[in-house]
């Protein structure tokens, strides 16, 4: 029996809430930041570019959300994809540093970030590919090595940036998606480890990593170097108390916080929305990996399961990096908060993200006939053997 599932738009809505309200507060961030740099002529400058981003976010989001999600399981699809990310991580080394990293390719105004398109690039690539390899997803040589082949080329070009950030989040999409995928424990916990040591190896070898975790340790020892951000941060989240100062009425963004409209945005939610604004933001992201989470697990095939899995995982993982550098229980590394930042190329494609996720949860003249559990090809073979 064929049937078509209905569109999610209580996750629809979620996601383009988020976006919408990160534009409020990015106006509210920005506005005497935009004021200053265009010597009082206008306060919306940030705010318009926002707002682009995000229209144009919401209606592709709607746009790929009717799209079949099963056009993604094309060798063609998967591995220009993967190439395109690839190529633009490495053009970026051709463009002008920007605050001391090269994490943008740059055309006049705008610029683009391909390290948010390999979010989207390696949950498509892993889930293709273990679905395509099955039958041998315990085997080192067959799939184990070629999936964190692509996951350290990804990740090298990245830390290269530098963005030690962004490359954790893709450590951990890999590890959601390879365990989900029917992963043996030995090998998971090999990579897991090896993962966190080149994490550390990371930190230790590069002097201003070490500084932000001395700074971590006791932020207010350094609250005039490594620490200042964080110790500001914590200023702005303690004086919005339960309900907060009101909507744009906040002190922390008046050049006290370093880029407020971006990687600690959250910061100012807190300030001028309270714990009330905080806690709203956070339950939102909560009900996005339910609804992310139940897509997923009622997929109609096993790309899917393993697609949204990835998805999920990367927004989801992302907010709690970003909420927790700013309320200091991680060391400060420079990561957006999905929907909400400030920044064209991460809005685009976390929404473009989000509309797969609902592609996924309607499917496309879908079969009701249940899918196969992980485990099923080994079951079979088990029950080979014993015959």
């Amino acid at each position: 029996m064929e049937r078509e599932r209905r569109t999610d738009w209580f996750m629809f809505a979620i996601a383009a809430g988020l976006a919408l309200f990160g534009t409020m507060m990015v106006y509210s961030a920005s506005a005497m930041i935009a004021q200053r740099e265009t010597q009082g002529m206008s306060q919306f400058t940030y705010f318009y570019k926002q707002l682009g981003f995000t229209v144009g976010g919401i209606v592709l989001m709607l746009i790929v959300s009717q799209i079949d999600y099963r056009r993604l399981e094309n060798r063609a699809v998967v591995y220009s994809l993967l190439g395109l990310t690839a190529v633009t991580l490495v053009a970026v080394f051709f463009f002008p540093e920007i605050n001391g990293a090269r994490r943008w390719i740059r055309f006049g105004a705008f610029s683009i970030q391909p390290s948010e398109i390999a979010k989207i690039a390696l949950p498509v690539f892993l889930a293709y590919f273990l679905v395509k390899n099955q039958e041998k997803v315990g085997d080192l040589k067959a799939t184990v090595f070629p999936c964190l082949a692509v996951l350290g080329i990804l990740s090298a070009l990245i830390v290269l940036e530098p963005d030690l950030g962004t490359t954790i989040v893709l450590c951990v999409i890999f590890g959601a998606v390879y365990f989900s995928a029917g992963a043996k424990l030995a090998h998971f916990a090999v990579v897991a480890a090896s993962a966190v040591a080149a994490g550390c190896a990371l930190v230790l070898f590069a002097p201003w990593r070490m500084e932000r975790v001395m700074a971590f340790m006791d932020p207010f020892k350094h609250s005039d170097d490594a620490g200042y951000q964080v110790v500001q941060s914590l200023y702005a989240i303690g004086s919005g108390g339960v309900f907060g100062e009101g909507f744009a009425k906040g002190q922390q963004k008046l050049f006290y916080l370093p880029y407020p409209y971006s990687d600690f945005i959250f910061s100012v939610v807190g300030e001028e929305l309270g714990l009330i604004g905080t806690l709203a933001v956070v339950v939102a992201f909560g009900l996005l990996l339910w609804r992310g989470a139940r897509a997923s697990l009622n997929a109609t095939d096993r790309f899917g399961m393993l697609l949204g899995i990835g998805i999920t995982t990367g927004i989801v993982v992302q907010a709690l990096f970003n909420i927790s550098v700013v309320i200091s229980i991680l060391p400060a590394k420079g990561i957006p908060l999905p929907f909400i930042s400030y920044g064209g190329s991460s809005v685009l494609v976390t929404l473009a993200a989000a509309g797969i996720l609902i592609s996924i949860s309607r499917g496309s003249a879908i079969s009701d006939t249940p899918k196969a559990p992980i485990d099923t090809v080994r079951r079979k073979k088990a029950r080979a053997s014993v015959n």
